[in-house]
């Protein structure tokens, strides 16, 4: 095992090519989540009801009370004061209480009141509330208990007798959203009670027929605490307070001590006492001191009880909807855990689980002993008291879920203690770095933090000035933006973004961090017209320009796209740009290493184009150029996101300058009846590509003026000057004399106009390579070719109704018609210019409205309703990197996963394959490789074969098909029968097939003579997915060779004298340096960089025939060529100097010709073998194979080599010994072969793969098939 891993050891040193996850994953964003962590509604309670009957010294007939029993109310002993006193200080007590969680709230006390005060009260508070929410606490210790009916009981105005109220009568006043507490006995009567007359308040609403006259209320919706359940009455042991259910709501920390000490007595030290507790030094709303301290652990575990035991919408209802409300509840829990010690069980509605043995309790029983052990030692010797440990050990359990989490595990009970902790200096850093790590895992991650409640701390740290926390916070917010993008309006709102601003503007912090900060700004002005204005107002635009040439191609990407953001539809960002130059820097980016980075560039140019309403000529000449830049430079980029933002930026000057490219279009038709199209398309892409074509600039508008409208019109109109005119036709007569082929009121593009070479752009992308690209140029172009259509069809019209009333004369009322484009005259000639180019316009497709009596178009605002003809998901699918994880272990390099462990077996496979091929290849001469083990007739005449190095696989070509066979079964894999769209050279045949990564999951390279690559994976065939693509999936396409002249008509490229006419495009690829070399029918041979997915270079060949083969080891690269010259090329040497060898000893075509050491091996079609050494000038060793040869294959490993005639295949070692020939197919009946038309050995194996003109394609091998 040990050796077959050192054997593997060559692999895992090779670069892998098209594996990032531009090519692995679908270019689309993340899946939207529904976002239910913002309250749809938030609530306040604005006024509290306090209505305390307790008739001091009377108990209630009906509770017999024991001796001694409760009697605090309020923490008041009733009986220690006279009963108005006692009455008026509970009341004031009881408000004290809840002004400690809701400060802001109206409070009114309705003590020992009549039925009549009780509905004052509570009408009053509704009616001041309005749509917020009123609670009404009920204390009803001095009164019998509810009744069975639904009551409860008030006071006579003289207190001689109990009166029954309602509830149904207290609904009718509270009305809605309210709340209720009820502290009394067999207080779950009351809930019961309320739910079944809310009922019946809905049923006489609808009976009522008031539904026009407002909203019902909903009674259902109402919050309700009572502190039993319906047959249980109240604790009366004297160490509790009578209103124990009041306390605990409102003095949780007070109550919790004392049911800790009553409950521990015999564990606690002997000092602690019920009298001690009540010196607890501190405030409560002070975490720094012993008191609060204890307040915040409290809040932070009934916190995170809530949030581990409810469902997400009820915890988001009950504690973050009302401040006032969560508190409650939060304290109800603590009420739940004393009260069921007493045997009583509190009652809410909406009803909440039972929460009282949660084991965060034990967390808040071991907060209080740790308080209680060093409580005498801080009392009596005044010692600082040690704050609690309890959140670092929270903090640390949350770190040993993210250890181990995973979403498909319970989401960590500790987050909202994370969330506690931010706004703690103690604890804020570490709390941070845990919630980033904890976002990184994914949006559902994000989703949770937000329902918990992080967001208003993440956004109030902002204000923060510490350093530290740059870092932490900008991922953070890239975190919640890249899953919920309308954080960006809070951002803003509380001038968040100034943040962002300045790590960004901070030379000094790392890449990364300025990277998160850039996507955050551009998430801020995404779609958000104030976001741009601050961004704007803050310099944005300048700050990224500045450092469009930073190192990392991540933050050069976000800068881009960030600015492509900022001015999409916002003119003063666009032109502030231009104030900078922001686009001719842009430029820059164009040429980029990284692919997503000139993607990143061409987006925002054009965003740039389209940003520009009020068109003026400064501004077409501005966006001319940037649109020819964009054209010259990325039309026939390595990869297709280029080129697919390119195509959107194309489509805003399309639909900007309509009528120009309508008139393109127009000439266009116009040529394609007379047959001369396709020379147009090929002269003018020939001006494409020639640097001479560049625009010429334009100083001032003072040239522009200079210009004769005439001049004008020759140039190709707007092409040079920037704006578009047409001559007006005043009259139908006029329309008439100008003939029915007329369009001449369209503007003019004349040849070469920067119009005319846009659409001959979008012309030949109509033909990209990508069906992705391809589809949407012609997307683009059919819509202008409809516009042509409408326009003729309507001139048509117009010219019939003008030849049917030409013999009348022209009636005083006629109106004027005008062509397409055009609108009625202001001022002025009739013949004035008029300007098109220059109306208001968006980039979205225009409703047209037809008038049957003109063929006018439209000029209302209304008709400039557009939405986009196109659109890519480039930018979305660069968000989605901020919302996947970030800082795990990327899969490649985590030698745990899945994905490592199966490159691992291949490479040992590969390994194990290679040494099994040497033994092979000492074999190769005795036994001959003679044995046919494969024979299988193809669609098409073979013109290429290729072995998989480490798979019993063969493709095979023919015409534009490609097929996968399994040659161990004679399966077939794969089939596609057209690779390639429809090339406006001719037919399309497949002339080159290679391997990219071939010793990893392979991908198969096929190359068309018109000059396009295409890169197909096929590991769903192998594993017998099926697929609409025969079991290949495209995973790049791009034109190799732009300049490729039009396809021979010969059938694979060999004329009917049995000459070659054509070589299409041959490749030759380096896995070891990414580099693919390429040639054909073209006067260069040009390198591509795999891993930049860019022309690196072009090497002349100063030769004027085609290159037939190519071969490269290294720095070196051989070139056959169609004159039987054999060319070598050194790409370390400049372009003039790199073509160091030539060799014309071949009288005729090359065949083949490979690189092996030192050593050139070459055929030619006159049979001649030739051995030329790179160390020697002199003339090359060879012999002569007696006939023509179709087809030759050297092999890479051994020392033999294989050459095709019409009738036989011959093998050879390299002195020229004929080893063997094979005229005749295997079995009883062999045929005879074919003329030989392709043949390729195994790279490894002992194995020779053979096509020949009969169709038929077989493999031979040493041993015969089992």
């Amino acid at each position: 095992m040990e050796e077959e891993t050192e054997l593997a050891a060559a692999d895992w040193q090779l670069p892998l090519a098209f594996s990032k996850s531009r090519h692995t994953e679908a270019i689309e964003g993340v899946t939207a989540i529904t976002q239910t962590w913002r309250m749809k509604e938030r609530m306040k309670t604005v006024s509290v009801a306090l209505v305390l009957c307790l008739n001091v010294g009377v108990d209630p007939p009906d509770i017999v009370k024991t001796q001694p029993c409760a009697r605090l109310e309020c923490w008041i002993d009733p009986l220690s004061l006279s009963p108005a006193k006692a009455l008026e200080t509970i009341g004031a007590n009881m408000q004290k209480q809840y002004e400690r969680w809701q400060p802001r709230a109206r409070y009114k006390q309705s003590l020992d009141p009549t039925a009549d005060e009780v509905k004052k009260l509570c009408t009053s508070l509704r009616r001041n509330a309005k749509e917020e929410r009123v609670l009404f606490h009920y204390n009803g210790h001095g009164v019998p208990k509810p009744t069975a009916n639904g009551e409860i009981w008030v006071f006579n105005r003289t207190y001689t007798q109990y009166i029954p109220l309602s509830v149904y009568d207290l609904q009718t006043w509270m009305g809605a959203p309210s709340i209720y507490v009820y502290d009394c006995s067999n207080a779950g009567i009351i809930v019961d009670s309320f739910k079944g007359f809310a009922e019946q308040h809905e049923r006489e609403y609808e009976l009522s027929g008031t539904r026009g006259s407002g909203a019902a209320p909903c009674f259902k919706n109402c919050i309700q605490l009572a502190a039993c359940s319906a047959s249980q009455i109240l604790p009366m042991n004297p160490d509790l307070p009578a209103d124990i259910f009041t306390s605990c709501l409102t003095t949780p920390i007070k109550i919790a001590l004392r049911w800790f000490v009553l409950q521990n007595s015999a564990r606690l030290i002997p000092k602690i006492t019920l009298d001690l507790i009540d010196k607890i030094p501190g405030q409560l709303n002070d975490r720094r001191t012993m008191l609060g301290e204890l307040n915040w652990i409290f809040t932070a575990i009934t916190d995170t009880i809530a949030w581990n035991t409810l469902p997400r919408d009820l915890f988001q209802k009950l504690f973050r909807q009302d401040l006032l409300v969560a508190s409650l509840f939060r304290n109800f829990l603590l009420a739940e855990r004393i009260l069921r010690s007493y045997d009583c069980t509190p009652v809410s509605s909406p009803r909440l689980p039972h929460t009282h043995q949660h084991p965060m309790w034990h967390a808040w029983d071991l907060a209080l002993d740790l308080c209680l052990a060093q409580l005498p030692g801080v009392l009596e010797n005044e010692r600082p008291f040690q704050h609690s440990v309890f959140f670092q050990e929270q903090l640390t359990a949350f770190q040993v879920w993210l250890h181990l989490g995973s979403e498909v595990r319970d989401p960590p009970e500790q987050l909202p203690v994370v969330l506690q902790v931010l706004l703690s200096q103690v604890h804020r850093l570490r709390a941070l770095e845990l919630l980033g790590r904890f976002l990184d895992l994914g949006p559902w991650a994000v989703n949770l933090a937000l329902s918990v409640g992080i967001f208003p701390y993440v956004l109030k740290l902002l204000q923060s000035s510490a350093r530290e926390l740059r870092p932490l916070l900008v991922f953070i917010w890239a975190k919640i933006l890249a899953v919920d993008s309308t954080c960006q309006a809070d951002l803003v709102r509380d001038n968040g973004h100034k943040y962002f601003l300045s790590v960004l503007q901070d030379q000094s912090m790392p890449s990364e961090h300025r990277t998160l900060a850039a996507f955050v700004l551009a998430s801020v002005v995404n779609n958000y017209p104030q976001g741009q204005e601050v961004a704007l107002q803050g310099s944005l635009v300048s700050i990224c320009l500045v450092q469009l040439t930073d190192p990392s191609p991540l933050l050069r990407q976000w800068l881009a796209i960030c600015l492509g953001r900022l001015w999409t539809n916002y003119a003063p960002a666009r032109w502030c740009g231009v104030r900078d130059i922001a686009h001719e820097k842009l430029y820059t980016l164009l040429s980029d290493p990284v692919p997503e980075v000139r993607a990143a560039a061409v987006y925002a140019l054009g965003t740039f184009i389209s940003s520009v309403v009020e068109r003026s000529e400064h501004a077409n000449t501005i966006d001319h150029g940037v649109a020819m830049k964009l054209l010259n430079t990325t039309m026939y980029d390595m990869s297709h996101l280029v080129r697919k933002e390119l195509i959107i930026a194309l489509q805003s000057m399309v639909l900007l300058f309509e009528n120009s490219f309508i008139s393109v279009a127009l000439q266009e038709s116009g040529r394609a009846k007379d047959g001369t199209s396709s020379a147009l398309i090929s002269a003018t892409t020939d001006m494409l590509l020639s640097p001479a074509t560049s625009i010429r600039r334009i100083a001032s508008r003072d040239r522009l003026k200079m210009l004769s409208p005439t001049t004008v019109l020759l140039d190709g109109g707007a092409g040079e000057g920037g704006t578009d005119r047409i001559k007006r036709v005043s009259s139908s007569s006029s329309i008439s004399s100008m003939g029915p082929g007329s369009m001449a009121s369209l503007p003019s593009a004349a040849f070469g106009s920067i119009y005319q070479k846009l659409w001959v752009g979008l012309a030949a992308m109509e033909q990209d390579p990508h069906p992705g690209a391809s589809q949407m140029a012609k997307q683009v172009m059919e819509y202008i070719r409809e516009q042509v259509k409408e326009t003729i069809s309507h001139r048509e019209v117009s010219d019939t109704r003008i030849s049917s009333s030409v013999s009348l004369p022209p009636s005083p009322s006629s109106r004027p018609t005008f062509l397409t484009g055009e609108s009625p005259p202001t001022s002025g000639s009739t013949t004035d210019l008029h300007r098109i180019g220059s109306r208001p316009a968006h980039p979205f497709v225009r409703s047209r409205k037809t008038v049957p009596n003109t063929i006018s178009e439209e000029s209302d605002e209304c008709t400039w309703q557009r939405k986009p003809l196109i659109n890519t998901n480039f930018v979305e699918w660069s968000c989605k990197y901020f919302a996947q994880p970030i800082m795990r272990f990327i899969e490649d390099n985590d030698a745990e996963s899945n994905k490592f462990y199966e490159r691992e077996w291949r490479y040992i496979r590969n390994a194990t394959l290679r040494t099994e091929a040497r033994e092979e290849q000492k074999k190769m001469s005795q036994p001959r490789i003679e044995n046919q083990v494969f024979n299988v007739r193809y669609p098409h005449n073979p013109t290429v074969v290729l072995f998989q190095p480490y798979e019993p696989i063969v493709a095979i070509t023919g015409k534009d098909s490609v097929g996968l066979w399994d040659y161990y079964t004679s399966t077939r894999l794969a089939y596609l029968p057209n690779t390639s769209s429809k090339s406006l050279k001719g037919p399309v045949r497949i002339t080159a097939l290679d391997l990219v990564n071939p010793h990893d999951v392979s991908l198969l390279l096929v190359g068309a003579d018109d000059g396009s690559l295409r890169l197909w994976n096929h590991q769903s065939a192998l594993h017998g997915v099926a697929s609409s693509t025969g079991g290949l999936s495209l995973v790049a396409a791009w034109q190799a060779l732009a300049e490729a002249p039009p396809t021979s008509k010969s059938v694979n490229g060999i004329t009917e004298h049995g000459r070659k006419s054509s070589s299409g495009l041959v490749v030759s690829w380096e896995q070891h340096t990414l580099t693919m070399v390429v040639s054909g029918d073209v006067k260069v041979v040009r390198f591509w960089d795999a891993n930049q997915e860019l022309r690196v270079r072009d090497i002349p060949t100063d030769s004027n025939s085609c290159v037939t083969s190519l071969s490269s080891d290294g720095q070196i690269v051989v070139a056959g060529c169609g004159d039987g010259s054999i060319r070598v090329f050194d790409r370390r040497l400049s372009q003039n100097e790199a073509r160091v060898l030539t060799w014309r000893e071949h009288p005729g075509w090359v065949v083949n010709c490979a690189l092996r050491d030192n050593t050139i091996i070459s055929g030619s079609v006159m049979g001649e073998v030739k051995f030329f050494d790179l160390r020697q000038d002199s003339s090359p060793a060879g012999f002569q194979i007696h006939q023509e040869m179709t087809a030759m294959a050297i092999h890479k490993q051994a020392n033999v080599f294989s050459c095709g005639s019409l009738n036989q295949m011959a093998m050879y070692d390299l002195q020229g010994h004929l080893i063997n020939t094979i005229k005749y197919h295997e079995g009883f009946m062999g045929a005879r072969i074919g003329p030989v038309s392709c043949l390729a050995f195994h790279p490894q194996r002992a194995m020779l793969a053979a096509g020949s003109t009969d169709a038929c394609v077989s493999i031979y091998a040493v041993e015969p098939k089992r």
